[in-house]
């Protein structure tokens, strides 16, 4: 699953609704152009893909005051949000997914409730350790890594990852169920969105033609 769909779903849902230039500015806002796929253009593409999937619903509004072409608003649709959803969740439990995709996971955990992020939390920890134990129980030979010469690095990378992965998350969970961050229903959440015409100080400062759009 690529990251740039939980991306841009989760963006215009903080927004309400959101052009095609106010979500990349706010992924370029969280860096994620650093860690993701979510280039402009694979921003754009997704926008306009996700409205013909019907999780968009795309609303083209007058030109602004200073000139220049119609721009297009998008809003998550009922099965828009659920998509989001699903996509959320899945990005936080599973124990195999690339980088992008969970940093995309915690950058939206708050729109859970405190409880249900703590419980996918928990089954992305016991996914890590039935996968540790089920590659070190069929690939471990009797005498230890060693003996497979440098390939044994391999297992070596793979556990390590995997116990580093089980602690991060445990200590996560741990800060959650200790009150930190404002979750689903508890209050006003922390939104690091960018206000209309508000400097970006992480933008890239590259054109891209569907930054009129």
């Amino acid at each position: 699953m690529s990251a740039i769909r939980l991306l841009v779903l989760g963006a215009v849902r903080q927004h309400g609704r959101a052009h095609g230039y106010q979500v990349r500015n706010d992924l370029e806002f969280w860096g994620a152009h650093e860690w993701s796929n979510a280039k402009p253009g694979s921003i754009y593409h997704a926008l306009k893909q996700m409205a013909k999937q019907g999780l968009l619903h795309a609303h083209e509004i007058a030109p602004s005051t200073a000139g220049g072409p119609p721009r297009t608003e998008y809003q998550l649709t009922e099965s828009g949000t659920e998509e989001y959803f699903s996509l959320l969740r899945e990005a936080l439990t599973s124990y195999d997914q690339k980088m992008d995709l969970l940093s995309a996971g915690i950058g939206f955990i708050v729109d859970l409730d405190r409880q249900e992020a703590v419980e996918l939390l928990r089954e992305r920890v016991r996914s890590l350790e039935a996968w540790r134990s089920s590659v070190t129980e069929y690939y471990t030979p009797e005498e230890g890594t060693e003996s497979l010469g440098h390939i044994g690095e391999i297992m070596n990378f793979w556990v390590h990852s995997a116990d580093a992965g089980a602690e991060w998350t445990r200590g996560l969970i741990e800060r959650i169920e200790g009150g930190a961050y404002t979750f689903a229903g508890e209050g006003e959440p922390f939104v690091a969105v960018l206000a209309e015409g508000q400097e970006n100080p992480y933008a890239t400062g590259v054109p891209h033609e569907g930054d009129l759009a």
